[in-house]
């Protein structure tokens, strides 16, 4: 592997710059937050420092401006990727079992890192065109690179695609468990407005909710391997597998109609015009509007991202 004292960021030539800030991502964000959770440290440093239930699409739609950037931001990716570890040093402690946890732990930060990495290949999966070996090796290095710009230990990353596969099967069956933090980011039935409908009546999104709501979890444990699922204590039928995989189809068919631009997070997007010659390769950087801002008291904590808008 390169050094870690060598990080390159990645560019337009990746599949991960193709996938990772595509906006139907965010169909993945339920099953990334919970299988994240499930680790035993990230799960009590959630438990214990995180504010995210408290304001669910906020610190959604916000945080996907940073992570996004150690993606897309080219020669400051590393920059970026500073950042967004520093947002993540203090939250340590012991959890209710008397386990001491770090979120710096480096086994703990590149578990909550290959559920990102994992998200191009499922993305890829279910909107058919599904990744074959070589581009799964592609995707996987990839997210190595990406990774090293945090500056992280590299001893708990598996060296190639085929050492992570055994990896995550181990994750998955031996170290994942099911917790609180798992079981709240789950419960989405009381889940507020999401900004896109923020003008609709309070009383029609209490309606509306609750198919969405319930369409999210059926998705969320469709993607799921199936010994997580088990533990999880869901179900997942051979027909429940045939209409996600027909939905996941229908969307890309109806993506392909998007102006490419706009199946891009502005973070992502504004990667793309840089690249494409289309902005200054020094514009700034695009961040996150003020409505995702965190409530005024908490914009000085060091453990959010809160830029000057």
């Amino acid at each position: 592997m390169p050094s870690v004292d060598d990080p390159r960021p990645l560019g337009p030539d990746s599949l991960t710059w193709k996938y990772f800030g595509d906006w139907r991502g965010l169909l993945l964000s339920l099953w990334a937050g919970s299988m994240q959770n499930m680790h035993p440290q990230l799960g009590a440093g959630v438990e214990e420092h995180s504010r995210f239930f408290d304001e669910r699409w906020q610190r959604l739609f916000r945080s996907l401006y940073p992570i996004g950037g150690v993606v897309y931001d080219g020669p400051r990716a590393a920059e970026t990727a500073r950042q967004v570890r520093g947002y993540h040093d203090a939250i340590k402690g012991v959890d209710r079992h008397g386990r001491h946890y770090h979120a710096l732990n480096p086994e703990t930060y590149f578990w909550a890192h290959s559920t990102f990495m994992m998200l191009s290949v499922l993305l890829s999966e279910y909107s058919g065109e599904p990744f074959d070996e070589r581009q799964k090796e592609q995707v996987y290095a990839e997210g190595v690179q990406w990774y090293r710009l945090y500056g992280m230990s590299m001893r708990p990353v598996p060296p190639d695609w085929g050492s992570f596969q055994r990896y995550w099967d181990h994750m998955c069956a031996e170290a994942l468990e099911v917790n609180k933090a798992t079981r709240d980011v789950l419960d989405i039935s009381g889940i507020g407005k999401p900004p896109l409908l923020r003008r609709l009546p309070d009383p029609l999104w209490r309606l509306a909710r609750i198919p969405i709501a319930r369409g999210f979890v059926w998705l969320t444990v469709g993607l799921y391997p199936p010994v997580v699922r088990e533990k999880l204590g869901y179900t997942w039928s051979s027909r429940d597998e045939r209409t996600l995989r027909v939905l996941g189809r229908l969307l890309a068919l109806a993506w392909r109609l998007v102006p490419f631009e706009l199946r891009y997070h502005p973070r992502a997007r504004a990667g793309w015009r840089r690249e494409r010659g289309l902005a200054r390769p020094e514009a700034p950087l695009v961040e996150t509007p003020a409505r995702n801002l965190p409530p005024a008291e908490h914009r000085g904590d060091p453990k959010h991202y809160s830029p000057s808008v």
